[in-house]
């Protein structure tokens, strides 16, 4: 089949990389891409928010799948038009994509499902913000009801920041602070049925001990040892089916990559929140250990015959993900920087460690930084500590002026 990616991160290079290893794969295309995107697929320029330009463009291709990575396009409606030029198309219609999309409505589907999250209130005036951070108390935990990147978010002890970041939103969510670990659980699902993929970690601060301002994540791993082995069982009854089902029964059915955050507390699991999409960097490790090829689930997902298809497999090793990040993010982070060392971990790493771009464009024959998170070094092994050491040592090749990554993602899980 041929297939196009929507989107230009290292979500969508995880995605293109599994799926160029896909035999059934027969031409795949990226659009916009990035410079690493373009080993493994054809890129394609295009308005990945212009749904009528994507449609356009793989009708043109003569593409047999569309998968649409990032959040923005699926608000946007993209897979609608997508669909509506008779493509098959990963990804949940701009109705169904709200659940991403704005909180309040994330907050009232939880409600119609019975789904376990926080307590929580919708506020647009300053009044109704000082009343909530008033009720919750410290740690506040405020959200920009809409679509931030992965930085809408602040958990804080300090009010005036908290009520700052509140002001300056439209509307926001103001909920009480979830105690215990976070947990990452994709599930590909049709509208009708749910697959669970395998759990997985992220680490949102910029430093190390989860010290600094909030990012769009700087590395993940799975799967985690500490999890107790009925979770996703339990997470698929309590959360993942009964929202699909509520969906429908809404009238707006869910089909793609539901994506429950979860907060494992001393009460229970909580969701956090939801993401219409993969995460990143989560899918870097939940992809590098699928064994079923992608392109058929995700097929089956759009065609709505994921009940026919047979269970996923799962390699046993452990992988981990280390974003590697451009000067000053996530404030404003510079860009146009070269990246070296590029070569030396395909020859010296692979296959066991390998580099997804993030934010890279090509520069005649240099390869250059291009957003906040440049790269994502991924490894695997038959456990994290040796995961850890493969990652590390191929971030540890990558020379791009300014960039940090942190030097802790796994390191407890590994050494539990």
């Amino acid at each position: 089949m041929k297939v196009l990616v929507i989107g230009g991160g290292a979500r969508e290079h995880a995605l293109c990389r599994s799926l160029s290893l896909d035999p059934d794969v027969t031409a795949l295309y990226c659009a916009p891409g990035n410079a690493g995107i373009a080993e493994v697929a054809e890129l394609h320029p295009v308005d990945a928010l212009d749904g009528a330009a994507v449609a356009r463009l793989a009708t043109e291709l003569g593409a047999e799948l569309v998968v649409v990575g990032p959040e923005a396009p699926l608000v946007a409606g993209v897979a609608d038009a997508v669909r509506a030029a008779g493509v098959p198309c990963f990804g949940p219609s701009g109705k169904a994509a709200q659940l991403e999309g704005s909180k309040a409505f994330a907050k009232d589907v939880m409600a119609g499902a019975g789904v376990p999250t926080a307590r929580s209130y919708v506020c647009t005036t300053a009044a109704e913000i000082d009343t909530a951070l008033d009720a919750f108390g410290a740690p506040y935990v405020v959200k920009d009801d809409g679509l931030a990147a992965g930085k809408g978010v602040v958990v804080t002890d300090d009010i005036e920041a908290a009520r700052a970041h509140a002001l300056a939103c439209d509307r926001v969510v103001i909920e009480e602070f979830l105690d215990g670990p976070e947990v990452s659980l994709f599930a590909i699902t049709d509208g009708t049925t749910v697959l669970p993929l395998q759990p997985a970690q992220d680490f949102k601060r910029a430093l190390d001990n989860d010290e600094g301002p909030n990012t769009g994540g700087m590395g993940a791993y799975s799967p985690l040892p500490w999890a107790d082995p009925k979770l996703v069982d339990e997470v698929m009854e309590s959360v993942l089916q009964p929202t699909v089902d509520e969906l429908r029964r809404r009238g707006t059915p869910f089909s793609g990559l539901l994506y429950a955050g979860l907060a494992i507390t001393s009460r229970g699991v909580r969701v956090i929140e939801f993401n219409a999409r993969f995460g990143d960097p989560e899918t870097q490790v939940v992809l590098a250990r699928l064994k079923t090829p992608l392109a058929g689930v995700l097929l089956g997902s759009a065609n709505g015959t994921l009940d026919v298809l047979p269970p996923l497999k799962w390699h046993d090793d452990a992988a981990v993900t280390v974003v590697i990040a451009s000067h000053n993010y996530p404030e404003t982070p510079r860009t146009g920087d070269p990246i070296e060392g590029l070569d030396e971990v395909a020859a010296q790493d692979a296959p066991h460690a390998y580099v997804l771009h993030a934010g890279t464009r090509r520069d005649g024959d240099a390869v250059v930084s291009a957003g906040g998170r440049v790269l994502s070094v991924t490894a695997t092994a038959k456990d994290l500590a040796g995961a850890r050491e493969r990652a590390y040592a191929a971030a540890g090749r990558i020379r791009l002026d300014g960039s940090q990554f942190r030097t802790d993602i796994a390191k407890k899980a590994a050494e539990a």
